[in-house]
């Protein structure tokens, strides 16, 4: 690693001041996944930047996924997956490793990275508290045979419902921060699996987030020749939606950044979680990293 001069540091730390001034006391819920999830050097430097975040008055939340993880713990025991509508069908065994891994053993991982680099950290989901309240989620699609439209069973795949924020205030009151794994529990008793960018963006909009942030693999949203956009209204990312610009995986992922909006976030940003702390290079620089999309 190149040895920074001790005046250039003293620079970037100046420049730096007024983003964490306005950033100060605020809170900013970060959904980490992706393919930065997998990597021991990104992982570190994610948990630096939490820790950074949390000592310089900021209040973070982390939201975390773990498909990919979930997927080889399936096919290691032996247990079929399936997805219908784009979303892994979640039956009463699955559903079980699904909690084991997210809540378990990568959540503790988080914990456990953020507290190496000096920081508090401490594990949650849905059901602790009551934070999060799912409801089962229903999608449709048309049957390629029939050209009928039939609601696709999903199993134990859930939406956020209702969020209760209490024990989440009482341990930012504490300096704690929370890594949140987005496993609820229904109203029926039954135990779901809710998205983790949908999952964010309910938590965030509970808390009246000042930032939401989507690690991603992608560096934002693309225009037409491939190049960063840095800025969005809704109103133009609907466009742009319609025009074909936003197209495939990143359609749903601007409308959870307008539905976290519409919660009352004041700005969402998708950038790439494999480019080392862009989560600071978002929040604490004048240019960002990433694509911020506000009302």
């Amino acid at each position: 690693m190149t040895e920074i001069n001790p005046h250039d540091r003293a620079h970037v730390i100046a420049q730096a001041l007024p983003y964490m001034q306005r950033y100060d006391n605020k809170m900013v819920v970060v959904k980490y996944g992706g393919h930065a999830m997998g990597d021991p050097a990104l992982g570190a430097a994610f948990a630096r930047d939490i820790t950074l975040l949390q000592q310089s008055g900021v209040n973070p939340i982390v939201v975390h996924g773990g498909g990919p993880q979930i997927g080889k713990m399936l096919t290691r025991l032996g247990i079929d997956s399936e997805f219908r509508a784009g979303l892994r069908v979640t039956d009463k065994p699955t559903i079980e490793i699904v909690e084991m891994v997210l809540a378990g053993s990568i959540n503790k991982e988080i914990v456990q990275l953020i507290n190496a680099e000096g920081g508090r950290a401490i594990g949650l989901c849905g059901k602790d508290g009551n934070l999060v309240t799912a409801k089962k989620l229903e999608r449709t699609m048309v049957d390629p045979d029939s050209n009928i439209e039939k609601v696709v069973d999903l199993g134990f795949v859930g939406e956020p419902a209702e969020v209760n924020p209490t024990v989440l205030k009482l341990v930012l009151k504490e300096e704690i921060i929370p890594v949140i794994a987005p496993v609820a529990p229904g109203s029926d008793g039954s135990t779901y699996n809710v998205n983790a960018d949908t999952f964010a963006g309910a938590i965030a909009g509970a808390l009246n987030a000042t930032r939401l942030l989507f690690l991603t693999d992608v560096p934002g949203v693309l225009d037409k020749e491939g190049k960063l956009i840095k800025s969005l209204t809704v109103a133009k990312a609907r466009e742009l939606i319609a025009d074909g610009t936003i197209s495939g995986g990143m359609i749903p992922k601007v409308e959870t950044c307008i539905e976290a909006l519409g919660r009352g976030v004041e700005g969402v940003v998708i950038l790439d979680g494999k480019v080392e702390h862009a989560v600071l290079l978002e929040l604490f620089t004048d240019r960002g990293v990433g694509t911020l999309i506000c009302p």
